[in-house]
């Protein structure tokens, strides 16, 4: 039966308030214009561009510092020019504005023809109040631009198969994209909070999806599947949840009249997370709810061997996307020269790619990247004993890129996802 956008999707309260609970209003959607069944540039190509770079906290600025080196390389290679600014976010923000993600950061954001985020967080802000910690500035900043997809592929390169933890057998030749919805769910369902009820604290919060938020999702996996081996997985805990009911319903009504090419399956979360471990071979594309998502693309990421090597994208209906390494701030690490930059410049080889029009460029970003790790140029993370690579840091590897990223030779690969 076809659910009507207006009505009650599903909700899971902590607290057992069906009597008084109010259904909140949709979400505002604009008309989906700018990936309504295609994923679409930001902005058109062009010889110039404006984007925000977000260095954020821990060892943000430094992996920041050698992505802007590698891009400057490429500009210089590719004649076309990236202008960028740098604005607050995260706990420097805090510490400087008193807001983890400020105004002035989120307009000039939205005036970008993309934005570059480093990475946000770290033991300092961990016991603020909740609208000061870090984190809020990344829902903040994510809800204000309406970036409500985002993709983490993880692709287990040759050359790291043996920085996995599983065997060799199972991860060689994985090639899985994550397609995670961002704005809604649990993370942003209202009623939530803290209180105390029959003499102690009751904590809750309410995971809810409209028909037209996952429609959107849905589109955006559709799509994303067609261009790679034609296979979505979607992920769901239907058994349990009524939101998830609807979930599964949606996206196979969006998939089956939309996408009729794409094979579309259905899995249990408990079960996608036992078999991207068990077979991760098995999945070409995925697409799940934020919670879900949230966990499982980093479980995917340790298929690969570390978090250090992996980029994502978040997009929206039209504007500015924010591309970011998934890995955290490492505090305990920053300013030690120790952290891993690729995860950040193949994060600007998608920036590249997904809204910047310039494929070939980002093509030459990526095989740079496995051209460093073919030269056997390693940092901490991905380092193993006895494996006859040299040990680098963040400076002295994205000097290596930056000298690749000069002179590597690669076929433009077009703009497949």
């Amino acid at each position: 039966m076809k659910i009507s956008s207006l009505s009650l999707v599903a909700v899971l309260s902590g607290m057992n308030t069906a009597s008084s609970f109010v259904i909140p209003s949709p979400p505002s959607l604009k008309t989906f214009t700018r990936r309504t069944t295609s994923l679409s540039m930001a902005v058109p190509k062009s010889d110039s561009y404006t984007i925000t770079l977000l260095p954020g906290d821990g060892i943000g600025p430094e992996i920041t510092s050698a992505t802007k080196q590698v891009l400057g390389a490429l500009c210089t290679r590719c004649g076309f020019e990236i202008k960028m600014n740098e604005g607050l976010i995260g706990g420097i923000a805090i510490d400087e504005k008193n807001d983890p993600f400020p105004d002035e950061t989120l307009e000039m954001c939205r005036a970008s023809d993309s934005v570059l985020l480093a990475c946000i967080g770290g033991y300092k802000w961990d016991k603020n109040p909740r609208e000061l910690r870090p984190e809020t500035g990344l829902l903040k900043m994510r809800k204000e631009m309406g970036l409500f997809a985002n993709l983490r592929p993880a692709k287990v390169l040759p050359q790291l198969i043996d920085a996995s933890t599983l065997k060799r057998e199972i991860v060689e030749g994985v090639d899985v994209m994550v397609v995670r919805e961002l704005t809604g769910d649990v993370y942003f369902g209202e009623p939530k909070g803290i209180d105390e009820k029959d003499g102690q604290r009751v904590g809750y919060n309410n995971m809810i999806y409209y028909e037209n938020e996952i429609e959107r999702i849905a589109r955006v996996a559709g799509d994303v599947a067609s261009k790679r081996g034609g296979k979505l997985c979607s992920v769901d805990k239907a058994n349990v949840l009524d939101v998830s009911q609807l979930w599964r319903d949606v996206v196979t009504d969006v998939i089956s009249s939309d996408f009729p090419d794409v094979e579309l399956s259905h899995m249990y979360v408990d079960n996608a997370a036992m078999q991207l471990i068990r077979w991760p071979k098995q999945f070409d594309t995925m697409v799940t709810g934020n919670i879900f998502g949230d966990i499982l693309s980093d479980e995917a990421s340790m298929l690969v061997g570390s978090l250090g090597m992996l980029p994502s994208a978040s997009l929206g209906e039209s504007g500015p996307g924010v591309f970011e390494p998934i890995h955290g701030s490492a505090p305990d690490i920053a300013g030690e020269d120790l952290a891993n930059p690729l995860a950040m410049i193949l994060s600007a080889a998608m920036m590249l790619r997904y809204d910047l029009d310039r494929g070939a460029e980002a093509s030459i970003l990526e095989k740079a990247v496995e051209d460093v790790l073919d030269q056997g140029l390693r940092t901490k993370d991905i380092k193993q004993e006895e494996d006859g690579c040299k040990l680098v840091g963040c400076k002295e590897m994205g000097e290596a890129v930056t000298k690749l990223v000069q002179n590597v030779d690669v076929l433009d690969q077009g703009l497949r996802t």
